[in-house]
């Protein structure tokens, strides 16, 4: 009897399938953040580097900052930052770009942190992070044009209060990073406040 004929009647037992990319990060979402870089031109056409840190359970960016040359060195010293004292998490997801070199792991492994790195050309593996940064240029930085440094600095702090105290998010069930309470119709009249320079508003009951 031949092995094609034995393989073909020999009784196959399947093995449980692995988990899923996407079912490994809704299972470890409270405890993996991202991480990433995107780029903004100013008005003099230089171009600026902004360096994101998010949490993916409530979609809470932890640390931010601007730079016009990004490198190991520099990304080390906003892990540092972003993570004080006891607050480090056990993963950190992030791509291939080569300013996370060797400073940036060895700053890791001081905090203990696992690197979890996607695979090559495949954003859609940290899909967080990349809607984040979507969020922020398709409503905020499309429609102001950056000055300096210090300028695009404080546009993104000022709509990333906007994002974690008044944005509502589905994945969320329509509520905030940063918890928003109901407020019923008896609470008074709904007022509006304008946010990040008037390009948002918060809708607030406020009794007369």
């Amino acid at each position: 009897m031949s092995q094609a004929t034995v393989a073909k009647y020999m009784v196959k037992h399947r093995k449980p399938p692995s988990q899923t990319w996407r079912t490994f990060l809704e299972n470890h979402i409270r405890q993996i953040v991202s991480v990433d870089f995107f780029v903004v031109p100013t008005v003099t056409f230089r171009i600026l580097y902004v360096f994101l840190v998010l949490a993916h359970d409530r979609r809470r960016v932890l640390h931010f900052n601007v730079t016009e040359h990004p490198t190991a060195e520099w990304a080390a010293t906003q892990i540092a930052q972003a993570f004080p004292w006891d607050t480090t998490p056990p993963y950190l997801l992030r791509d291939r770009d080569g300013v996370y070199g060797l400073r940036f792991q060895d700053q890791l492994k001081v905090l203990e942190i696992e690197e979890v790195v996607i695979a090559p050309r495949s954003p859609w593996q940290s899909p967080y992070v990349e809607r984040v940064i979507r969020t922020l240029l398709r409503e905020c930085l499309d429609h102001v044009v950056v000055l300096s440094e210090s300028h695009l600095r404080r546009i993104v702090r000022q709509f990333l209060t906007y994002y974690h105290g008044t944005r509502t998010h589905l994945a969320l069930d329509k509520d905030a990073p940063e918890h928003r309470s109901v407020q019923p119709s008896e609470s008074g009249s709904v007022i509006e406040i304008p946010q990040v320079g008037g390009l948002h508003h918060r809708y607030e009951r406020r009794a007369a």
